[in-house]
């Protein structure tokens, strides 16, 4: 979650703005849903494909929805139990709450894990949702089995501790947000989140979304979670880390070695933010090297 604020912060301060216009909308899955999952009253939608033990239980990153795994539901549904939901605020998910943090979407996460009873969950977590993952995982010990975090988690115990500037210019980030949300996001997504190998109808997709997208929720989602440590939460969670992460950053493991949390890091080759859509076939077979370290591990 972190890197996310840090890139805001700069491209809000950089003054920056790239328009866009876009106005067809990216299809959305059918949730194929036998059993309405609710969390206090908030509807939870989801798709489910598949039959097995294991499941993989996939959860979308900012401003995007559950139709971003469908080429993983497709692959992975042969062999799997796959659930991807909508997390509240997005998709086809229910708006009626006012809390849009970390804890309040875990708890999500905890309501599809319990209302459908699954057993040995995989989660994979991507961009936002890293943290969300994280703290699901510490909270479902008996049915996690493993924790995938997708292009976040890239420096990982650097700058805990935010100084006052850094909280101010943050803040103003933020209000700059709420007031013009969509020329800042779209700037966002433009200079940090693609890269050149990102083609148009990607592009296309992702601006579409966070063009329908609820200014308001979205914006806040981004407020800062100062609360919540990834290195003390990792510690917690007592289960080895997956990065699958686009090269075109580097991950930086330092703080990983030396708090002596187990992860292993694969990289996948030139993409932007979103290898599942832009690569699906290579993101899906580093995924299949991930199952497979994670079933030795549980032997």
């Amino acid at each position: 979650m972190k890197i996310l604020l840090y890139l805001l912060t700069g491209i809000v301060l950089s003054g920056v703005i790239v328009s866009c216009n876009n106005t067809s909308q990216s299809s959305a899955t059918n949730t194929g849903a036998k059993i309405a999952v609710h969390n206090d009253g908030v509807n939870i939608a989801y798709t489910d494909t598949g039959r097995n033990d294991t499941t993989l239980l996939f959860v979308h990153g900012w401003c995007i929805n559950k139709s971003y795994w469908a080429n993983q539901a497709a692959y992975f549904g042969k062999r799997y139990r796959v659930v991807a939901i909508d997390l509240p605020g997005f998709g086809q998910s229910g708006k009626n709450r006012n809390q849009w943090n970390t804890l309040a979407f875990s708890r999500d996460i905890d309501s599809v894990i319990k209302q459908l009873k699954l057993k040995k969950v995989i989660l994979v977590g991507h961009s936002m949702s890293g943290d969300v993952v994280l703290q699901a995982a510490v909270d479902n010990p008996k049915q996690v089995i493993g924790l995938v975090v997708v292009d976040i988690f890239k420096n990982v115990g650097k700058d805990e501790v935010q100084t006052e500037q850094a909280k101010k210019e943050y803040a103003a980030a933020i209000d700059s947000l709420k007031h013009h949300f969509k020329k800042i996001a779209f700037d966002y997504f433009n200079q940090a989140l693609f890269y050149s190998t990102t083609t148009a109808a990607v592009k296309k997709r992702v601006l579409n979304d966070v063009t329908h997208v609820d200014t308001v929720i979205a914006a806040a989602c981004m407020e800062p979670n100062d609360d919540f440590n990834e290195v003390t939460k990792l510690k917690a969670a007592k289960t080895k880390l997956y990065l699958i992460n686009s090269d075109v950053e580097p991950t930086d493991t330092t703080h990983l070695a030396a708090n002596k949390i187990p992860y292993k890091l694969l990289y996948i080759h030139a993409t932007g933010h979103f290898p599942m859509i832009e690569k699906p076939q290579q993101f899906n077979m580093l995924l299949d090297n991930v199952i497979a370290d994670i079933k030795t591990l549980k032997k």
